[in-house]
């Protein structure tokens, strides 16, 4: 057997961001009444939220920004987007949508059953460019934790994927060595490129089919696939 330890993303790869996103801002577009401030439209909101959003974690990721930005721009930026006046923007928006959404608890398909396979083969262990907090969450809602030997967090850490210091220190505390070692995630610069090119391997979780680029070995549209592989 090749791999003796497997390191997993959380968002996007195991925790539906965008699924338990759009609930979370269906409910607050009601508590807020933003239809009578004129956004008449709760799935333009969630589509325009959903670009902004993914963009500035893109950002993130790579250094260009820092937590602080990401929340302060991501709802003023939608609502001046959607037309909103400035002055009619709802300050405590994104303090109620940090609050709500990490405690949905939508999953990929058979992300448990997955999991509960790979578990009784490998250490699995967690690596996560999300926020302490949130992914404290997100992980206590979801009984993920049960999984994972160890959850490191770029905020803890210091230092986001793709930097090739967190991987290192992933696999200093699971006692891993890079060659017997394999990453999954769904972002291509954080988790795939990330990985490679800190000399170790990684699958490409694309659910939505997107093409792949040249430079990504492997990929997988669905979570079960990995009993195939591994």
């Amino acid at each position: 057997m090749k791999y003796r330890h497997i390191f997993f993303d959380l968002d996007h790869t195991i925790w539906d961001f965008d699924k338990n996103a759009e609930e979370t801002l269906q409910e607050l577009f009601v508590t807020y009444k933003l239809a009578a401030l004129g956004l008449n439209s709760a799935d333009a909101f969630i589509e325009t939220y959903t670009r902004n959003n993914h963009q500035l974690w893109a950002d993130y990721h790579v250094g260009k920004i820092s937590k602080e930005t990401l929340r302060e721009t991501r709802f003023k930026k939608t609502f001046l987007d959607m037309g909103l006046s400035p002055e009619l923007i709802p300050l405590q928006f994104e303090d109620d949508y940090v609050t709500l959404c990490p405690t949905k608890n939508n999953l990929f398909p058979d992300a448990h059953a997955t999991l509960e396979y790979l578990y009784n083969k490998y250490p699995l262990h967690l690596i996560s460019n999300g926020f302490l907090e949130s992914t404290e969450m997100k992980i206590g809602k979801t009984d993920l934790g049960k999984y994972f030997q160890n959850v490191i967090i770029s905020e803890v850490v210091g230092v986001n994927k793709p930097d090739k210091a967190i991987f290192e220190h992933a696999l200093n505390l699971a006692g891993a060595v890079k060659e017997e070692s394999i990453m999954i995630g769904d972002s291509i610069e954080a988790d795939i490129r990330g990985a490679l090119n800190f000399g170790m391997d990684a699958i490409y979780f694309n659910p939505a089919g997107l093409p792949k680029p040249g430079d990504v070995p492997l990929q997988i549209t669905h979570l079960n696939e990995l009993t195939l592989i591994l």
